[in-house]
């Protein structure tokens, strides 16, 4: 079943359970965290930028996951195949960072001593900029980039989970952002541009159960002179209600149902596969980075592998019409949390 959710109102009910569940092309659901009624420290609430061109890119996070802040950048090389990353956690932030409750509006300003980093709205665009002096054993990285949306829709879940009727995650995940900047890295600076660089967005508010284990993928570009991209993932949630698999082509999004990953879990950078059960999602994908981290902090472990490189194969629009797709740039991932 692909409940669509058209009907605008709060995302939860007064009893602090979700209002309606499904999927959306916008976040036409109010999240309020004043009306959460799980415990604060299971709260959590995060934006993360991911903007790729083919010969590098950026990973951008600031999260506030109640007991703890996580904020991390990334840098990719795809020519050498190799990726730097530096995080910063700042204990029991507990909701201080103010995250914005749409990601049309409110600004994320992060004044963290070690790295400062802002998502900011103007002219209907979005503007990033960080500054981490300390990244990569103080060679530091700093930049600005502008994203542009080429989409008028976007993917959005409305997700309870079984084992907690006050647990929920409501997400927009926003393909397609055209970016245009630079960052400096190293002494070099790396320059984005408009013709061949894009960027996701990865917005999340949610209460979320102890406990998960997830599957996501996205790649963003253009095929056949139109913007092109896709959001698949699994593993979550009760996801009766929707699955977060969806096609977007000219702006516009094409519901899809369910989308298998199939991976060698023993070696990572051997190549994916990717299914449907509908024959409308059929993708090889070769990677070329493995962005692997293992964490055991006693009570929070994960163990993340986002790995990247190249979609190709054949997806089908809703009114039938097939799309070649040719070395698409983008990521795909298998994360376990307990956080």
């Amino acid at each position: 079943m692909q409940t669509e959710i058209t009907s605008p109102g709060p995302l939860l009910n007064d009893n602090g359970t979700l209002a309606q569940k499904g999927w959306a092309r916008s976040l036409i659901l109010e999240y309020d965290r004043n009306r959460v009624k799980a415990g604060t420290l299971r709260i959590k609430e995060w934006d993360y930028y991911c903007i790729l061109q083919p010969e590098y890119g950026l990973a951008i996070t600031v999260a506030d996951n109640a007991y703890i802040g996580f904020y991390a950048i990334t840098f990719f090389d795809f020519i050498n195949r190799k990726e730097t990353s530096g995080f910063v956690i700042e204990p029991f932030t507990m909701g201080k960072l103010n995250m914005p409750s749409d990601s049309a509006m409110g600004d994320v300003v992060l004044e963290h001593r070690k790295l400062q980093a802002s998502f900011r709205h103007a002219d209907g665009k979005r503007h990033i900029s960080f500054n981490f002096p300390g990244f990569n054993k103080e060679s530091g990285i700093r930049g600005e980039v502008e994203l542009s949306p080429l989409n008028k829709d976007s993917m959005v879940i409305a997700t309870p989970f079984k084992e907690n009727p006050l647990a929920f995650y409501y997400n927009q995940k926003i393909n397609c952002l055209q970016a245009s900047g630079h960052c400096v890295f190293g002494g070099k600076k790396f320059i984005f541009d408009p013709v061949n660089s894009f960027g996701v967005l990865d917005w999340g508010r949610g209460v979320w159960t102890y406990s998960n284990h997830w599957y996501w993928g996205s790649a963003s570009g253009m095929v056949e002179g139109k913007a092109f991209g896709f959001n698949i993932g699994y593993g979550f949630g009760d996801t009766s209600a929707a699955s977060e698999n969806m096609l977007f082509y000219n702006g516009i999004a094409h519901k899809l149902d369910q989308v298998t990953f199939h991976i060698n879990t023993k070696n990572y950078l051997e190549p994916w596969k990717f299914s449907s059960n509908d024959g409308r999602f059929e993708l090889d994908f070769v990677p070329l980075i493995d962005r692997f981290s293992n964490t055991n902090l006693l009570i929070l472990k994960s163990k993340q592998h986002q790995v990247f490189g190249y979609f190709t194969g054949t997806v089908i629009l809703e009114d039938g019409t097939p799309l070649a797709i040719n070395k698409l740039l983008g990521f795909a991932e298998d994360v376990i949390n307990r956080w």
